[in-house]
């Protein structure tokens, strides 16, 4: 690959709860100065976000039912509802993996039908957190292909709150199951430019990382894919 342009794969995860308003302002600016493609936050800070994010090159998602994942699916509609209504471009759900441990597979359908159904006329984008650590391959190959089924934009491995993070085995398992049609996102322990341009020759079109590697991770790229240094 010749030239990875590696901060327009980066959604910039600000979602530590503990997180002052302050440090929160920090990160928004950061994550705007390198140009990330979005950045993934509280659903109480959407509307910091936007500002902080109008006439940029950055967008603004959010997460819901974060970090289990547990809620009702028409609470998380309702939700995704509310976000969108907000002004978000993205939702990163969290699935109810205890559905898919389980082997409750017509609920997990069911679960990421339920916000699909909301995302899709809102032409809002959808990625799906799995929780791979917690999952078997086979299930994760299984819930990718439920995600995909019912229309979600991106599957994704990690909350970053639970378990290990993105690891090569769970993505390949992602991909060989997307096949195509559904996009993949890894999250989780990618903290400098060599793993996240790894999984980027993978064929991963979003790579998620805390805010405090942004810089980290576009600063080491070679000369001319660094978003701060020039294109």
């Amino acid at each position: 690959m010749e030239k990875i342009l590696v901060n327009r794969y980066l959604d910039a995860a600000i979602l530590k709860p503990e997180l002052p308003e302050a440090e929160v302002l920090n990160a928004l600016a950061l994550s705007v100065k390198y140009a990330v493609k979005s950045v993934c936050v509280r659903p109480c800070d959407i509307e910091l976000a936007l500002r902080a994010c109008k006439s940029t090159q950055t967008e603004v998602g959010c997460v819901l039912n974060f970090p289990h994942g547990v809620g009702p699916k028409a609470v998380k509609a309702y939700e995704a509802g509310q976000y969108i209504q907000s002004g978000v471009h993205e939702i990163d759900m969290v699935v109810n993996y205890s559905y898919i441990k389980s082997g409750k597979w017509d609920w997990v359908e069911e679960d990421i039908a339920a916000v699909c159904s909301v995302t899709k006329p809102a032409g809002v984008l959808l990625k799906v957190i799995l929780e791979t650590a917690m999952l078997l391959p086979v299930e994760i190959k299984q819930a990718t292909q439920v995600a995909a089924r019912v229309g979600a934009d991106f599957v994704k491995t990690s909350t970053g709150f639970n378990g290990e993070g993105a690891t090569v085995e769970a993505v390949v398992a992602m991909l060989e199951a997307a096949a195509g049609r559904i996009k993949v996102k890894p999250s989780g322990g990618i903290r400098d430019y060599e793993r996240a341009k790894m999984f980027i020759e993978m064929g991963c079109q979003r790579l998620g990382v805390n805010y405090t590697s942004v810089a980290a991770i576009c600063d080491q790229a070679p000369s001319g894919n660094n978003p701060i240094m020039g294109y």
